[in-house]
């Protein structure tokens, strides 16, 4: 159809921009050039041809250019490899064994990088805000909604 016959009325809502933490954007620089290669890949795939579905794919793409440009532009980055081995800090991937024997480990990284499924959890989470500062051997007590849960911290490991 051409652009000559889409009324106004046929143009789709603008999108609302996507929402911007008002926390500090700590990120690990894995979580950085993840970031950068999305953003690299989506100006790459921006140009097309004008069309009303088209449109609706660059609006969407355009908005998430603009998020990754202003969380890339606000990075803290923290690199694990300086982080004190001793302790859990940002950035540690730590290994824990509940009050029941179940033993996980959880990587702590930046809001941006979460991914639960994969053990990736912000260091804004209650999990690691739990066992940020613990050191081997101590015991944390992680406050979840399911009710509170005491760990125990076995190992810290920063991947370089």
């Amino acid at each position: 159809m051409s652009r000559a016959f889409v009324k106004e009325s046929d143009r789709p809502e603008p999108l609302p921009e996507i929402p911007l933490s008002e926390h500090p954007n700590h990120t690990t620089p894995a979580g950085l050039a993840h970031q950068q290669q999305r953003l690299a890949q989506l100006r790459a795939g921006s140009a097309g041809e004008v069309g009303l579905e088209d449109e609706v794919a660059r609006e969407t793409a355009a908005r998430e250019m603009r998020w990754l440009e202003a969380r890339i532009a606000s990075a803290i980055v923290v690199d694990p490899a300086q982080q004190p081995a001793d302790r859990v800090t940002f950035g540690a991937r730590v290994d824990v064994v509940d009050e029941h024997g179940v033993e996980a480990t959880y990587r702590i990284v930046g809001e941006d990088e979460t991914d639960a499924e994969h053990g990736s959890v912000s260091w804004l989470s209650p999990l690691a805000k739990a066992v940020l500062g613990a050191k081997v051997g101590e015991d944390v007590l992680w406050r979840r909604p399911a009710g509170d849960l005491r760990l125990e911290i076995i190992a810290i490991r920063y991947d370089g």
